[in-house]
């Protein structure tokens, strides 16, 4: 019986000696980054716009691209990953887009060691592929304008909800990221011109 079973043990060496090896294989990485083009809007204030924390919600908050394939069922694709979060992915690209829109004098980020006296904050809702129907990337955005101000009234000037869905060419992972991008865009356009109003009648900063 010993025999037996050492016999079959150096079998079934030999035969995973010989399959072939395989390297692991590496997630491909993407990046949403839109692109504001057009003209700057006229300057409505000479001070400066913080932005802050970008808040996603779970399970889009994970490098995974995710997918809707149910009312319930959400899957992650751990083969196709985001190049960092998707915090800083969209924190980066909301400070790129309204500093060219040039509503305000400056718009920095998180790390800017001045004290701003407007802060834009941002919490993405929704940041998936829908694959239920047909294929479509679904952005959900809300932005929240607030002002640092001397007064006990509430600091909160504007908030602001915007959904986006955009319909994809194909179920590729590129198609997706193409959509999330297009519908990013789509929204930081439609928001600059709300931002654009509120700059024009802000409240007084701390101070003044």
């Amino acid at each position: 019986m010993m025999k037996r079973i050492l016999f079959i043990a150096a079998i079934l060496g030999l035969v995973s000696c010989s399959l072939p090896t395989r390297a692991p294989v590496a997630p491909t990485s993407w990046m949403v980054a839109p692109e504001r083009t057009g003209a700057a809007l006229p300057t409505r204030s000479d001070l400066w716009l913080k932005i802050g924390p970008v808040t996603v919600a779970p399970p889009f908050d994970a490098k995974s691209l995710v997918y809707r394939l149910g009312d319930q069922r959400y899957e992650k694709d751990f083969y196709n990953i985001y190049t960092v979060i998707p915090s800083e992915m969209i924190s980066n690209a909301e400070r790129k887009w309204f500093n060219q829109a040039n509503i305000f004098s400056a718009t920095v980020g998180q790390g800017n060691t001045f004290f701003p006296f407007y802060t834009l904050q941002l919490t993405v809702n929704e940041f998936y592929g829908d694959y239920r129907i047909k294929p479509e990337a679904v952005v959900s955005v809300e932005f929240f304008l607030s002002a640092a101000t001397a007064g006990k009234t509430n600091p909160l000037i504007g908030a602001n909800r915007y959904t986006k869905r955009v319909a994809l060419k194909d179920n590729t992972p590129e198609a997706l990221v193409l959509g999330q991008q297009q519908a990013l865009a789509e929204i930081f356009r439609e928001y600059e011109v709300q931002l654009s109003k509120y700059a024009a009648n802000l409240p007084k900063p701390l101070g003044q």
